[in-house]
């Protein structure tokens, strides 16, 4: 079991995450689900020291850490056993889907080269992409960039593996891909910790669902209970509105085209960004 406790986080005096707790079983899989700004992409960071949290603790493998005031060794412990799935992918634009993968192989686990790379291509070929090992991410489809960035996250076994909004950059045509990519290494056993709006792929994929909001945890159960009946009137209402305007309606197609677009600009005001970061 992995238990994180009582995770705490504020920006300029506005608090996002309020004591907000949670333990995983072996193998489970974990939806955290709400409205934005609720704080579920932060908790997940802060599990992986991306943000550090005012409080919280992270129990994993017998051992417990002080999120708040973690060294550096403990920094790196924990990201060895997390890895993150991030919405915009962040592979390295200059390096192929093989060598994206390998990096955390040869630098943080120090395998010999040979060792690293039949891994890699192991690791690949179960997302489908061994054929484009030797492929730069600009000449892969979001969806495919994606698939690499999950293979190498599983590359590093993981106690625990975070995935945060993982299909919210993608073109819709390439979301199915990478939800198949994620319930296949569910299948497998893997232990998961997920941000998605996408509620038709948390029902079927999620052992457990947490409804947050104002960075509590309102409501937590089975896919059957959170979705087949909820009870609190804001989760209600959270649902409903996916009924209305969401990805799980006979119109969600118009819907998501629209919130594509606007992923689509944000997605590549970042890669520019990054593009000049690595220029310099």
């Amino acid at each position: 079991m992995i238990s994180i406790r009582n995770i705490s986080k504020s920006f300029n005096g506005h608090k996002v995450l309020d004591g907000v707790g949670i333990d995983i079983e072996d193998g489970e899989v974990v939806a955290l689900i709400g409205p934005s700004g609720t704080g579920k992409s932060t908790f997940l960071r802060s599990i992986n020291l991306l943000e550090h949290p005012d409080t919280g603790e992270l129990e994993i493998d017998g051992k417990t850490y002080d999120l708040a005031n973690a060294s550096k060794d403990e920094t790196l412990e924990i990201r060895r056993s997390t890895a993150m799935v991030f919405q915009q992918f962040n592979l390295l634009r200059n390096r192929t889907a093989l060598q994206n993968v390998m990096e955390g192989l040869t630098v943080v686990k120090r395998l010999p080269k040979n060792q690293a790379q039949d891994r890699t291509l192991r690791e690949l070929r179960n997302v489908g992409l061994e054929a484009w090992a030797d492929h730069y991410p600009q000449h892969l489809s979001g969806g495919q960039q994606q698939r690499v960035a999950i293979a190498r996250a599983l590359s590093m076994d993981p106690r625990l593996l975070l995935l945060d909004e993982p299909t919210s950059a993608l073109d819709p045509e390439r979301v199915n891909e990478v939800q198949r990519t994620i319930a296949t290494a569910a299948e497998a056993g893997n232990t998961m910790l997920l941000v998605s709006h996408e509620m038709g792929f948390v029902r079927s994929i999620a052992s457990r669902v947490i409804f947050l909001e104002g960075g509590k945890i309102v409501e937590q159960g089975t896919p059957e209970e959170i979705f087949g009946n909820p009870h609190t009137d804001r989760l209600r209402d959270f649902l409903s509105s996916f009924e209305r305007y969401g990805t799980d309606h006979p119109g969600a197609d118009a819907s998501r085209n629209v919130s594509w677009q606007a992923q689509k600009a944000r997605r590549e005001e970042h890669e520019r960004e990054d593009f000049a970061l690595e220029a310099v």
